[in-house]
């Protein structure tokens, strides 16, 4: 998939079918959503088009007016959306920077600026509640008109359930925020996952005897945080078993060299010996977040952070020890 920061790029296709949203998460809905896309671009013989913004416009606007609360949650990186993106075959991604032009646009100077000149849309696929424009003034009535005068189709996706419930990224944030990792799995179609490249830290955790692999949450609001039963890809053949810590862990002085930044400080339960002393930096890791301990805690001394951190090993252990019975059970249960 090529990824384009604006449309006023070359390698943009001449022409394409085009999607347009935030995309956090890259839900089950957002999933259907691009395998239509796609259909529709192979039956027209162009790209599909993923159009999505950075930063969120609720974030743009919650800065602007100094109300830091109006900001969503945010479920995944830029990093993760393009990478989920490009796993449900989009051609091709144009990130738009929200800033004051973009939202000042009309709903027809986007029509005829981004999706008419900048992009060559001959289709255009949205949701049911989607609005774009200054104001947000426009509309799918206003698109569909549109398209008709400058000749590209425009077509709406309902609302996508899964077990009565409706699946958008609000539900995807509600239930990270509440702890519900098979619920928020069964939104997304996987398990919740955070990527990155793994970055020095204060070195804590060995002192400490357990080592960590530290990524940085690139927004300062995830929808998930507190202590979590983990896997760990990308550094063996095989998942890695771990736990972690995700958010600004209130225990350390925040002056430190993470200080302020959310993190997500990942210990294997058992270290990979290929890794060495160096703990992976450098590389791209994937993390799965599984299953929620509990909330991030103050430990008031170095020793009683220990003992806490042994103790969600020994429980993110017995987490694994349960789920390998329980499949011990289903494949006895299966050969019957």
């Amino acid at each position: 998939m090529k990824v384009f920061r604006g449309f006023h790029h070359p390698g943009i296709a001449p022409a394409c079918a085009v999607t347009i949203g935030n995309f956090d998460g890259v839900h089950r809905g957002h999933q259907a959503m691009l395998a239509l896309l796609n259909s529709e671009a192979q039956q027209r013989g162009v790209q599909s088009c993923v159009l999505t913004f950075e930063p969120h416009p609720r974030d743009y606007f919650a800065a602007l007016n100094h109300q830091p609360d109006l900001a969503p949650a945010r479920v995944g990186t830029l990093r993760d959306k393009l990478t989920d993106l490009a796993n449900c075959g989009a051609h091709q991604t144009v990130v738009l920077p929200f800033n004051a032009g973009l939202a000042g646009r009309s709903p027809q100077e986007f029509v005829d600026e981004v999706l008419v000149s900048g992009l060559g849309a001959r289709y255009v696929l949205v949701g049911d509640d989607f609005r774009f424009g200054a104001r947000r003034a426009g509309d799918y009535a206003m698109l569909d008109a549109a398209g008709l005068a400058s000749g590209f189709d425009v077509a709406r996706m309902n609302s996508y359930e899964v077990h009565g419930m409706r699946v958008s990224s609000s539900a995807v944030r509600a239930a990270l925020h509440d702890g519900r990792m098979q619920d928020a799995t069964n939104l997304l179609g996987r398990p919740y996952c955070i990527s990155g490249h793994v970055v020095h830290g204060r070195k804590l955790g060995r002192e400490l005897g357990f080592r960590t692999l530290n990524l940085r949450f690139s927004h300062w609001k995830p929808a998930a945080s507190g202590i979590f039963v983990v896997r760990v890809l990308g550094l063996s053949e095989q998942p890695l078993p771990g736990v972690a810590n995700l958010g600004i862990r209130p225990s350390l002085d925040p002056g430190d060299v993470n200080g302020g930044r959310v993190l997500l400080e990942t210990h294997c339960l058992d270290w990979p010996a290929t890794l060495g002393g160096d703990g992976g930096y450098g590389k791209i890791v994937r993390v799965e977040l599984l299953h929620k301990l509990h909330d991030e805690l103050k430990y008031d001394s170095l020793e009683a952070l220990q003992t806490g951190i042994a103790k969600d090993c020994a429980d993110a252990r017995a987490y694994f020890a349960s789920m390998h019975a329980e499949t011990h059970r289903q494949t006895t249960r299966d050969r019957i």
